[in-house]
């Protein structure tokens, strides 16, 4: 695949298809490793961020603001090798004011820039992990997939296509739903003991691999725990905020990748559980275009 081959291609996309985009008017941040600016401060400019200290100009482009190449994003995006435990990212969209979806729906905030991070995500990932709500709402289906990504995917040692892993403490999914009828691999479903046998037998009919995580409720060390017994390390988490909210209090989230769409208005948090002190991440790269801002935090362990 060319570097200018578009989003619609390139990976595993849940989301509308992305036309008419080319990757490389992506500007960015230099990700961690690469020269930063000296400290100090640039009097005179505009649009500028802080970074370790430093203020680097990344809005509005110009001064040979560098750009990237689809192919770079791998390189951006890369979980740590080798990669010796379970590593958790969580990928989220959200307006200037923090909420995350419209009528219901992330799809509504995103962009063409990230729905092509999106995918890359996606592609880099050993499973993609939703709770039920957010999968409902946005009418989940299975993982797209492509004869040269699979071949990628088998080079790195992971499965051809990953699975859709859905955590619901009640098991009340539609077993006719593209989750079961769209896709190439069976998902799996994360669910509770107390959850009704009627409806684990549904899913189980439908195809599905469901695993009892815990009695009542599902943990995020349960989920965890369940996904890496199968060696699913590479544990992509794209929502919803309640499932967000569980990880973050867990203190189970090694890496947070959140675009920051330039709108105002929404519904939604971004989680509705926190824990009671601050945690800090470590600024990786922030990537714009055209006003979206693609953040990506790393916790340092």
């Amino acid at each position: 695949m060319n570097d200018n081959h578009l989003a619609s291609q390139s990976g595993l996309d849940n989301r509308d298809e992305v036309r008419g985009w080319d990757a490389a008017d992506i500007a960015f941040l230099p990700p961690a490793g690469s020269s930063r600016p000296t400290r100090g401060r640039r009097h005179g400019a505009t649009g500028t961020m802080w970074c370790d200290g430093a203020v680097q100009r990344i809005w509005p482009p110009g001064d040979g603001l560098p750009a990237v190449r689809e192919s770079e994003l791998d390189t951006i995006y890369s979980y740590p090798e080798p990669l010796t435990r379970p590593y958790v990212r969580l990928n989220f969209v959200s307006s200037v004011n923090g909420k995350v979806a419209v009528d219901g729906r992330s799809a509504g905030l995103g962009s063409e820039a990230d729905k092509l991070v999106f995918g890359r995500l996606r592609r880099l990932a050993d499973v993609i992990v939703v709770g039920a709500g957010t999968a409902r709402a946005d009418r989940y289906r299975g993982a797209r997939t492509w004869p040269a990504l699979r071949a990628e995917r088998r080079e790195r040692g992971q499965a051809e296509v990953p699975p859709i892993a859905v955590v619901t403490a009640s098991a009340d999914l539609d077993a006719e739903g593209p989750l079961f009828t769209d896709t190439v691999v069976p998902p799996l479903v994360l669910t509770v003991e107390s959850a009704p046998k009627a409806k684990i037998d549904r899913l189980r009919a439908a195809g599905a691999e469901v695993l009892l995580v815990g009695a009542g409720r599902a943990g995020p060390a349960q989920i965890i725990d369940v996904l890496a017994s199968r060696g699913l390390n590479r544990i992509l988490c794209e929502g919803g905020p309640s499932l967000f909210g569980d990880l973050i209090a867990a203190d189970a989230v090694d890496e947070l990748c959140l675009t920051i769409s330039p709108y105002v208005g929404g519904t939604g948090q971004i989680s509705t559980a926190t824990p009671d002190s601050v945690r800090a991440m470590r600024l990786e790269s922030v990537l714009v275009d055209d006003g979206v801002l693609l953040t990506h935090y790393r916790r340092d362990r």
